[in-house]
């Protein structure tokens, strides 16, 4: 037993000892790294089409993921509702055509970001137009896909309400439309401002 215990106690003696002689050899290496970079050289680093296809990938990717989970909520609602009451299926389907219209949003800017992607010769790849150009794309991605999935949460959200007021009163369906259309035009003001940012986008010209 007292073996046992000498050598699980040399063990962990002997892993304290390798990981001080680590931490000792690692961190002049990581002061000096800190002194001669910084987060700003690593960003321009970044090839400026990295950043533009992630723009791309966020406005399409986030819009969808926003359309669905809208979708998903005000879906299921709506057929739980349908099953006491039949006659609001077809009146509620257009909350699901406003989910689905965040999605098309998407598909729109993503579509648009793409056609503002250019070909640039390799030693401009890094220019400060360039860079802007990239920034410009991604930041426009962000915009757009987020506002998108906000967008789209909430009109599942009212939907989701629209369609159980719906079966219990159906004079509350207009009422509750009004709020579901203003909800929908968040998206929009995404849109709006995602485009407006890409108009930023313009490479080096070609020499």
């Amino acid at each position: 037993m007292a073996t046992k215990l000498g050598d699980q106690l040399h063990s962990h003696a002997l892993k304290i000892n390798l990981g001080i002689g680590v931490s000792f050899a690692v961190l002049p290496s990581l002061s000096n790294m800190s002194s001669s970079s910084s987060w700003s050289q690593a960003l321009t680093q970044i090839s400026p089409y990295t950043f533009a296809a992630i723009g791309i990938a966020i406005s399409i990717g986030v819009s969808v993921l926003g359309a669905a989970w809208g979708i998903y909520i005000t879906g299921s609602s709506l057929i739980g509702a349908a099953i006491k009451a039949p006659r609001i299926t077809s009146k509620n389907l257009i909350s699901v055509i406003f989910c689905e219209a965040v999605a098309i949003y998407g598909v729109i800017v993503a579509i648009i970001l793409q056609t503002k992607l250019e070909s640039v010769p390799a030693s401009q790849v890094h220019a400060p137009e360039s860079l802007r150009a990239g920034y410009a794309i991604f930041a426009s991605g962000i915009i757009v896909g987020f506002a998108n999935l906000v967008c789209g949460v909430c009109v599942g959200i009212i939907g989701s309400s629209c369609a159980l007021s719906d079966a219990q009163n159906s004079s509350l369906f207009v009422k509750i439309l009004v709020i579901e259309i203003f909800g929908s035009a968040l998206g929009l003001f995404g849109v709006i401002v995602g485009i407006i940012m890409s108009s930023q986008a313009t490479w080096p010209a070609k020499s």
